[in-house]
């Protein structure tokens, strides 16, 4: 029982969604570090910026390449969106107390970068599961 779940966890699906993700995440995190570091936007802005602009393209890869989800149902966009919404403020949310405490001898720039990080090495695991069993659910 417990193995065919990781089989269904760990199958292909898995495996496309890394593509996309590596390809999103370096278009994302371009964006965000692009946006904090050249633009000097704060932590919140360039770390959304990441999200908004990421999700965009995450949501059409994923969508019709790793979920092949044909459905024109516009609950899909609604669920696409709380869930990216939910795991950007867990996993960012998260990170920047934690890195704060770990890192507090660190100036302020660069904690806030490896928050940013580590915020996203978070929000890919919890973006998977949830698109995966929730957004792009075939129903």
């Amino acid at each position: 029982m417990m193995l065919d779940r990781l089989r269904k966890l760990f199958d292909v699906t898995m495996l496309k969604f890394i593509v996309v993700g590596i390809a999103n995440t370096i278009f994302g995190m371009a964006i965000m570090f692009l946006f904090y570091n050249l633009f000097h936007f704060n932590y919140w802005v360039s770390s959304a910026s990441n999200y908004i602009f990421g999700s965009i393209l995450s949501y059409f890869l994923n969508k019709y390449f790793t979920f092949q989800n044909k459905s024109k149902d516009k609950r899909i966009i609604v669920r696409f969106v709380i869930n990216i919404t939910i795991c950007y403020l867990i996993a960012y949310g998260a990170a920047q107390p934690v890195i704060k405490v770990l890192f507090s001898s660190f100036p302020q720039g660069t904690q806030d970068n490896i928050a940013m990080l580590s915020g996203t090495i978070l929000f890919v695991g919890l973006n998977y599961l949830g698109q995966r069993f929730w957004a792009f659910k075939k129903e």
